[in-house]
């Protein structure tokens, strides 16, 4: 029997051996918490890999390292930066995200709703980006915060970062980047786009769980939102996680282009052979250089993602969907809702996501086994009589 086919890297990734084998001496030997100059030789061993690992990430998205402040990932950045942005705000009461974000950002900004400030959610069109004219006229004096991701989750639109920071930057409103999904996909500079915040997370890299970033531009105010002591200066209270950091930063070191180039040619090759399957459409951008080299998503009509979904996992192939039944909230995906397609495309639709580690055998193998179920299921379904 053949090992699995795991294609649901969009919702994390598998530990890369070089990132384990980078961690653990952070883990067994030099595994005091980081302390500064004056502290043991095991809290200055901790502490320079720390420093080190905060360079290296720095530097992988155009930032100084004091610009970094260490988290447990991408929600807690995005809640960093949406809810401390508002909380130190002392005048401007106005948020602006669209309708497609991670619920990581999307129910942190309903939150603040709930708090006093006002929101605006931006539309998208059939193929998930941002209408530009709509966040040129929404943005005003009072707008304190625009949150728009790099590339989305589900069908992986590519935003125009730069125009959208641009505008920002012109309007006096900060501008945050959820990038955890885009992050070593999608060229970053936060100098040159003009981003103002920034979420970054090491396990969509083939780094550790529970370790991400978030840059904060120098001169910009947040309120902190885990008080304690005086760790990453004062943003975040807690003993830093050294080893999740080092690993952080050796994820991205060993990010090739020549690895992104393969996930590419895998995409299209999946995409082409499951396309060819008939009532089944592209969600997301049709030119795919506007859309992640990871990720395709694809309505198949008249069944339902869960059955597609279980049928393959017994097949041995991991995939995820945006059907109702599949989300704890009982509610299909708001991202194929926000594109103007009706609740059955979003029941239908399963996302592959691919990583440096699947091949072009596994893309045949899935591309025969889908054919095979979604035949098998329309064959049952009610929905075509």
């Amino acid at each position: 029997m053949r090992g699995t086919v795991y294609l649901d890297n969009a919702t994390s990734t598998a530990l890369d051996p070089e990132v384990l084998e980078a961690m653990r001496p952070y883990l067994f030997k030099w595994y005091a918490a980081p302390t500064h100059e004056y502290g043991h030789t095991f809290g200055l061993k901790a502490k320079e890999a720390l420093e080190k690992s905060r360079e290296d990430i720095a530097r992988s998205i155009g930032a100084n390292p004091e610009e970094v402040v260490f988290t447990s990932g991408g929600t807690e950045s995005n809640n960093l930066a949406i809810k401390g942005a508002a909380l130190a705000s002392k005048d401007r009461q106005q948020l602006i995200t669209s309708r497609i974000e991670h619920t990581a950002v999307l129910n942190v900004v309903k939150s603040m709703e709930r708090m006093g400030f006002k929101a605006s959610y931006l539309n998208v069109d059939r193929e998930g980006f941002v209408n530009l004219e709509q966040l040129k006229n929404e943005v005003d004096k009072d707008t304190l915060l625009v949150s728009v991701q790099n590339a989305n989750q589900e069908i992986g639109t590519i935003q125009d970062v730069k125009t959208i920071g641009d505008i920002c930057r012109e309007k006096g409103a900060l501008f945050h980047v959820d990038a955890v999904q885009g992050f070593t996909k999608v060229p970053i500079d936060v100098r040159k786009m003009n981003i103002d915040l920034l979420s970054i997370s090491a396990h969509k890299v083939h780094g550790p769980k529970g370790v991400g970033a978030l840059y904060v531009r120098e001169g910009v105010k947040l309120r902190p939102l885990i008080e304690g002591a005086y760790h990453e200066r004062g943003l975040r209270a807690g003993t830093e996680n050294v080893p999740g950091a080092v690993g952080f930063a050796k994820a991205i070191e060993l990010i090739r282009a020549s690895q992104l180039e393969h996930m590419r040619r895998l995409r299209d090759y999946l995409a082409k052979g499951l396309l060819e399957m008939p009532n089944s459409r592209l969600n997301g951008p049709a030119d795919s250089a506007k859309r992640l080299c990871n990720i395709t998503n694809i309505t198949f009509k008249f069944v339902e993602g869960e059955s597609v979904l279980l049928h393959l996992d017994m097949r041995g192939i991991i995939v995820t969907t945006g059907s109702a039944c599949f989300s704890k909230t009982l509610e299909p995906s708001h991202v194929i809702l926000a594109l103007g397609l009706a609740h059955e495309d979003a029941h239908g639709s399963v996302r592959f996501s691919l990583s440096k580690y699947n091949n072009m055998e596994e893309m045949d193998y899935t591309i025969q086994n889908v054919r095979e179920v979604i035949e098998e299921l329309r064959a049952i379904s009610p929905m075509r009589r």
